[in-house]
């Protein structure tokens, strides 16, 4: 099995472990914690996921960087990379100001209204976790059998 770009694979899984272990273990899991407030659960994760922001933003520069290197960077070839680049695009720069806004609020005492933000976050997390499975799988690749040529020609030039 050859693997096309080392750094590729491993930033694409270490993305996809961050995003596992942050959004679906440890912000469901932070709540049930004895002791925790809403609003110390609250202003945990307001840290956490801004971190964790930042770190995707790493993956994704150095998968962009390497693949930009390696001549192959195409929008048909990594169409599985650009969607998760999008959806972290959206997720910087309108969900999680959304949901910091929020979360804000709430520590603060305020009344806050329904919304519907965190499923969509929650939907963006799936859909960039499929998609970077999706490519990071396909680096991956079977090598090519090499066919041995065992033609009477052949045998008798040996």
């Amino acid at each position: 099995m050859n693997i096309k770009s080392p750094i590729v694979v491993v930033c694409t899984f270490l993305w996809i472990g961050f995003v596992v272990a942050i959004s679906f273990l440890e912000a469901p899991l932070k709540f049930q914690a004895p002791d925790i407030t809403l609003a110390l659960g609250l202003g945990i994760g307001r840290l956490v996921f801004a971190a964790l922001n930042k770190v995707e933003w790493v993956f994704a520069l150095m998968i962009t960087f390497s693949l930009f290197c390696r001549g192959n960077f195409t929008l048909k070839s990594n169409l599985t990379f650009i969607l998760p680049l999008l959806i972290l695009l959206i997720q910087t720069l309108w969900l999680l100001p959304a949901l910091d806004t929020r979360a804000e609020l709430h520590i603060r005492g305020a009344v806050v209204p329904d919304s519907f933000l965190h499923f969509y976050y929650v939907a963006a997390e799936v859909a960039k976790v499929t998609c970077l499975l999706v490519f990071g799988v396909g680096l991956f690749h079977k090598p090519i059998p090499e066919f041995e040529l065992s033609t009477p020609h052949a045998k008798q030039t040996v």
